[in-house]
């Protein structure tokens, strides 16, 4: 069941959903406005799984376009959840706005539960009682930064709710669209949905969480993560911003496959470069794709920017190019994605690796050192997700850097694995015991 969190900026509605959930994936701030995006997080509580809708700060007043996207995110929350939590601010009392949202609240049709936040002690507890004049019941006096209150809050809602719904399948396909600011990842995520799920503004750093959303492609459950743009580590400068670009990091962590976003205007980066190379370490099936290719078509040359990209990224992802605007291409994006996961996910056969080994083998002399020379003598697959093989030699001295990225390009080019990382691990196998002493009373 979902349960949306609204109030007022500034109120501590992420850090009671941070508190709630139990994690720190909410952003927090002192600053009001943090908060943009409307983000999910999973808690459990006595046996029921509770789906918690963070949102951000709700100001009717505020004429500023990005506020007035704020509220239609909010808006959508409210239509999503089952429940409603309005966040107040005890300690600052009935504030102007909150009876206009109260307002808004009891017109949405969906259950509510005032929580009178930061009643820090017994003694600030009276203070929830103003918050009667909402006329949306009994005010839940808690503090998220101490916990306090918050099991009572977690019964109430409990009880508000009716049946659970069926568990979300846990074998969808998680995608992470990344990138530097303000290059459309937002965008490409809207259009992906067919709705303005995902605040988009002119505005560089507009999105602040990693945001997971749910839709259906070619028959398959996918699970598109929104993130903040990352920038260089050395203009990352606010303490805020370092956090969500935390959370972008921990986001292709948890990801089968990472959609890095380009602008076509600048073609390939140095920093897009970084951001593949960073979703290759966590072991992301990576796949670059130049947006805003209908207004920079001409400007940017796709076969210098694929070179660039095959000469630099060692796993050698494809770059395709899209518009989010006109929605040239998402959907070819999309089934890259999938078979990209597919082919992460993936086992060989053992005897067709032996023959790739021999064939690798007869084309490129394996090295020698001292007049011994590096033997392959089987190869087999012993992980997935990334996929890891072992290659029994007969001296892991003799194997060079050179010869081991010969065989990784090999094997990336025969079985399609472009953009999938791929872990080779060379075993030593030892001469057994008796034969080691049958050749020494040879000699």
């Amino acid at each position: 069941m979902k349960v949306a969190v609204v109030g007022s900026p500034n109120v501590g509605k992420s850090s009671l959903v941070n508190r709630l959930s139990g994690s720190r994936e909410a952003v927090v701030h002192a600053r009001p406005g943090v908060t943009r995006d409307r983000k999910e997080l999973t808690t459990d509580w006595n046996g029921r799984r509770l789906t918690l809708i963070d949102t951000g700060g709700v100001d009717l007043e505020d004429p500023d376009s990005l506020a007035s996207s704020i509220i239609d995110q909010a808006r959508a929350a409210l239509a999503d959840a089952a429940l409603v939590l309005f966040v107040v601010d005890a300690k600052a009392g009935l504030r102007p706005g909150d009876e206009e949202l109260a307002d808004l609240l009891r017109r949405s049709g969906r259950a509510v539960i005032v929580v009178a936040n930061k009643i820090d002690g017994a003694a600030d507890e009276p203070s929830a009682a103003e918050f009667h004049r909402l006329g949306l019941g009994e005010p839940m006096p808690v503090s998220a930064t101490q916990g306090r209150g918050t099991g009572d809050l977690l019964d109430r809602v409990v009880d508000a709710l009716g049946e659970d719904e069926p568990e979300p399948d846990e074998h969808a396909v998680r995608l992470a669209v990344i990138g530097r600011p303000n290059v459309g990842k937002s965008s490409i995520v809207n259009r992906v949905l067919g709705r303005e799920r995902m605040i988009v503004s002119p505005l560089a750093g507009t999105t602040r969480d990693a945001i997971d959303e749910r839709t259906t492609h070619a028959g398959r459950e996918l699970v598109l993560v929104d993130t903040a743009g990352l920038r260089r580590q050395a203009k990352v400068s606010e303490s805020v911003e370092y956090y969500t670009a935390l959370r972008s990091r921990r986001a292709a962590e948890r990801a089968d496959a990472a959609l890095v976003v380009c602008d076509a205007a600048d073609g390939v980066t140095a920093q897009d470069m970084r951001i593949a190379d960073l979703a290759m370490q966590a072991g992301c099936a990576t796949l670059l794709a130049l947006n805003k290719w209908d207004i920079a078509a001409d400007a940017c040359d796709l076969e210098h920017e694929r070179a660039r990209v095959a000469a630099k990224l060692r796993l050698r992802p494809r770059v395709l190019t899209c518009s989010a605007v006109s929605g040239r291409h998402i959907t070819r994006l999309l089934d890259e994605a999938l078979a990209l996961t597919d082919r992460r996910a993936s086992r060989l056969p053992t005897p067709e690796l032996n023959r790739f080994l021999a064939e690798a083998v007869a084309s490129r002399q394996p090295p020698a050192k001292a007049g011994h020379r590096l033997k392959l003598l089987y190869i087999a697959q012993i992980g997935e997700r990334p996929p890891r093989f072992a290659i029994s030699i007969n001296s892991r001295a003799r194997v060079t850097r050179d010869y081991a990225y010969f065989l990784e390009n090999r094997l990336r080019a025969r079985y399609r694995l472009e953009g999938v990382p791929l872990v080779i691990d060379f075993v030593e196998r030892r001469e057994p015991r008796s034969r080691r002493g049958q050749r020494t009373r040879a000699a």
